[in-house]
């Protein structure tokens, strides 16, 4: 069933936003998926907040024309899959992991920063831990000189404190 012009155009609006807000796109090949297997794939991108669309390749062309992501219209051709995702490694990574596990699910490509990515690419995109992750890491990382500085005070401390500590117990009983 095709689409009349306005329908098209309706398409062509909801991608433009979508990519307008995305950080990152990539493109998979899923020829051969059954739809049990699909439905879980978009399953597991509602839940990480990644858009998974299946669109006509020169709808998507216009959409994403003007974009960061037009530097992969070259690659849109055949039966593709788009996901794109605000967070940066949020769509790559869902489409590789479920590629892992699903041999149909071919990742042909993508884009991030106005930069295409190929397979490769975006496999190592999906290697970056996620956001919550890094910044934990770089929590730990500020906290580690903090953390021995206040060890050391503290043995500092506690080594004066325990010759204190003997002097006004000793100095107790003669005041009383």
């Amino acid at each position: 069933m095709s689409l009349n012009r306005s329908e098209k155009q309706a398409v062509i609006d909801e991608v433009t936003g979508l990519a307008a807000k995305a950080q990152t796109l990539v493109l998979a090949e899923y020829r051969g998926i059954t739809v049990a297997d699909m439905t879980r794939l978009r399953s597991q991108a509602r839940d990480k907040g990644v858009t998974l669309s299946v669109l006509k390749n020169t709808l998507a062309r216009r959409a994403v024309a003007g974009s960061a992501f037009e530097v992969v219209s070259d690659q849109m051709t055949g039966p593709l899959i788009y996901g794109f995702s605000t967070d940066a490694v949020a769509a790559a990574k869902v489409v590789s992991d479920f590629a892992k596990t699903n041999d149909k699910l071919v990742i042909r490509g993508g884009a991030f920063g106005g930069k295409t990515l190929d397979v490769n690419g975006v496999k190592q995109l999906a290697n970056i831990p996620s956001k919550e992750v890094l910044l934990a890491q770089v929590c730990g990382l500020l906290m580690s000189p903090i953390s021995r500085t206040a060890v050391v005070l503290g043995a500092l401390a506690a080594k004066k404190g325990g010759g204190e500590a003997e002097a006004p117990a000793a100095a107790e009983p003669v005041a009383a």
